[in-house]
């Protein structure tokens, strides 16, 4: 990639009315570790986000907290920005779609497009709320579902059968505000003629602005046919007034999108020192390869909307529109009443923010995919990755290091081969972080850090130290282990910003660029080892609500099995059973029941087991685990590979769950 590219990213804006939750976070350290990465390969990159602030919402909550809302607004905008500080979110600036700037550019947008002839107006049938005196919004009116008659639903959807309706389809309807029964009445709205915008939106599917699952959605939109979107509300309305029509206000879907360029516009005033003109925004805009990274809910805002709007008022497209999918907690949806409604403060309070950095990279994929926040899977997989394979590398050689050197680095490395493999991985890695494929790239760097223990397993510099006379070889191998190590560092630096900067300092103010990790770090004396990260305890997850129980099983369970045949000590003594590691997990093609199972017995090897487990593991979810592996069964040649193993699970016949050790067990260990 050119280092000449100027890129402009954004996340979506967080509305305004509620805190920052874990499924924010998704989004946002998705976001954060692309922009890291562009900007550690020296690309100039801007981070720009605000709060979303108008809306009926809005205006709700601040009455019901008998405060303005412009005073809500700011302290909830205080609170957000807090939160995305917290977790390392590298904002250059975050700010509020309140704001004169978005105004203006607001109203630009429209009398552009109205001078285009793309505004038309026409009068509409609302549900009224003659208790409270307002417009209601679909969602603030609540009755029976039409199609499955599910008492308690929202005015445009169904969350018991799906289906979707207009608010005068519900039955026995009522306002969620005051339960009073809606009235109809009418009103002259404002419209967007999308439907003006079809050929060229039909056109940026055909870009690689979107990713496939999105192009193809947006093309059903518009076989579908494009209707004129309403861009007004009525007063009383918390936003932007619409010129000429007082009493009408924009949509808050109109200017949020546009907060965009307005966060652009404040960011370049600060940096340039003086107000940008209107004109000089404008054009601005146009000078940024623009990505807007969002979730898959609001593709319909980003996708069709926000081109045509930028499109009638002038304005350059987006370069690329990045959507993801949600955030489930435990298997679930995140829901208060099933306490798996996290927050960020909640999170804070009990673990490390990195941990969730981590945690998410390693599932985060280019594709429109939900990703599941499993806490059991969370706990396996950061004492096993950051813990017992990353810092391992580096508390145990920099101990030895300090012990029996005093700290001080070889001349030169004793496998420099070894080293410049490491380096030349950094272009496959950076090619992962580019398309957003993160859990490829975790994946790549954590086969690293196991060939950075098994080199120390192999040199074993512990039995070096014992023996005055290889001080010297302990010396040369913990130094070629700790440059291993802070390459991996560089690596996941996106990903764990804040262990990448305390490393930097206790290795003397290091560089950690993808630019010097085949630079080895060669004489001098490093600072004692201190402790990096910690490993995570079931105490420390006891305030997360546990995991559903599984459903009871639909067909009766089995009669109990017999026993087998009685066999004595030495019967048992023959199978040999250890503990595995299971470092690599990937679906076998052709093969509806296989797992292919790459496991780390401690043997400075890895071999293979094909596992017939797959209809009851994601293979993602066991990466990291430990398991129970017979080591001396014979190989089995399979028309998919060889089996070198066999790994031991428990089950009815109906269920199978695989057998695991407890928290401090080692590949190798053997099981009596």
């Amino acid at each position: 990639m050119p280092q000449s590219r100027k890129l402009l990213v954004t996340s979506a804006l967080p509305y305004a009315n509620g805190p920052i939750h874990l499924g924010h976070l998704v989004e946002y350290i998705q976001t954060d570790i692309w922009v890291r990465y562009q900007r550690l390969r020296g690309r100039f990159c801007t981070y720009v986000c605000a709060d979303d602030t108008h809306g009926t919402p809005i205006m709700l909550k601040a009455e019901q907290e008998g405060v303005t809302p412009e005073a809500l607004i700011t302290r909830v905008g205080q609170e957000h920005a807090r939160d995305f500080a917290d977790f390392g979110i590298s904002f250059d600036y975050f700010g509020s779609t309140h704001c004169p700037e978005n105004e203006q550019l607001a109203r630009d947008v429209y009398e552009r497009s109205r001078a285009g002839g793309h505004i038309t107006r026409r009068t509409v049938e609302q549900a009224f709320d003659p208790v409270k005196n307002l417009f209601l919004p679909d969602r603030f009116i609540k009755g029976t579902c039409p199609r499955c008659h599910s008492p308690d639903q929202y005015g445009d959807s169904c969350e018991v059968c799906g289906a979707t309706y207009a608010p005068s389809d519900l039955e026995d309807p009522v306002s969620a505000l005051s339960g009073a029964t809606p009235v109809s009445r009418s009103s002259e709205h404002h419209f967007f003629r999308l439907g003006d915008f079809t050929a060229s939106l039909k056109a940026f599917t055909e870009t690689d602005a979107l990713q496939p699952e999105a192009a193809n959605k947006l093309r059903e939109w518009l076989d579908a046919g494009l209707t004129d979107w309403d861009i007004s509300r009525d007063a009383p309305y918390f936003g932007f007034s619409i010129p000429g029509a007082p009493d009408k206000f924009f949509y808050v879907w109109l200017d949020a999108p546009i907060g965009y360029m307005a966060t652009l516009w404040r960011l370049l005033n600060a940096r340039q020192g003086r107000p940008l003109t209107l004109e000089e925004i404008r054009k601005a805009w146009g000078d940024y390869e623009i990505h807007h990274f969002i979730g898959k809910d609001i593709l319909y805002f980003h996708a069709l909307f926000w081109p045509a709007m930028l499109e009638a008022a002038g304005l350059a497209r987006p370069h690329a529109i990045h959507a993801h999918g949600f955030l489930t907690i435990n298997g679930k949806k995140m829901s208060k009443s099933r306490g798996t409604f996290i927050t960020a403060r909640d999170y804070l309070a009990h673990l490390p923010a990195e941990y969730l950095r981590y945690y998410l990279a390693a599932k985060l994929n280019g594709r429109i995919e939900d990703i599941d926040l499993n806490f059991d899977d969370f706990r396996a997989r950061i004492n096993a990755d950051l813990v017992g394979k990353l810092i391992n590398i580096a508390s145990r050689s920099a101990q030895l290091l300090t012990r029996f050197a005093g700290g001080r680095l070889a001349e030169t490395l004793p496998d420099p081969a070894l080293f410049q493999e490491f380096a030349a991985a950094g272009e496959d890695i950076g090619i992962h972080y580019e398309r957003r494929e993160y859990s490829r790239a975790i994946k790549l760097i954590m086969e690293l850090a196991d060939r950075a223990n098994r080199y120390i397993d192999d040199a074993k510099p512990w039995e070096m130290g014992r023996d005055p006379a290889q001080h010297g070889a302990l010396r040369a191998v913990c130094t070629q282990a700790l440059n291993l190590f802070r390459v991996l560092m560089t690596y996941l630096q996106p990903v764990l910003p804040a262990a990448a900067a305390q490393v930097s300092t206790w290795l003397g103010g290091t560089d950690l660029s993808f630019e010097s990790a085949g630079i080895p770090l060669l004489g001098g004396t490093i600072e004692p080892y201190q402790h990096l990260m910690r490993r995570v305890d079931e105490k420390d997850l006891a305030w997360v609500a546990p995991a559903p129980a599984p459903p009871p099983a639909k067909t009766q369970a089995p009669a109990a099995r017999a026993p087998a045949a009685t066999i004595d000590t030495a019967d048992f003594g023959r199978v040999d059973l250890r503990v595995a590691a299971v470092v690599d997990a990937q679906t076998v093609e052709g093969a509806d029941k296989l797992l292919r199972l790459s496991l780390d017995l401690g043997e400075g090897r890895l071999r293979t087991v094909f596992a017939g487990i797959r209809r009851a593991y994601d293979p993602q979810t066991l990466i990291g685990r430990h398991v129970i592996c017979v080591a001396n069964l014979a190989a089995r040649k399979m028309r998919f590979g060889v089996s070198e193993g066999m790994v031991l699970a428990a089950g009815d016949g109906q269920d199978i769950f695989l057998l695991g050790v407890d928290t401090g067990a080692k590949p190798g260990m053997p099981v009596r």
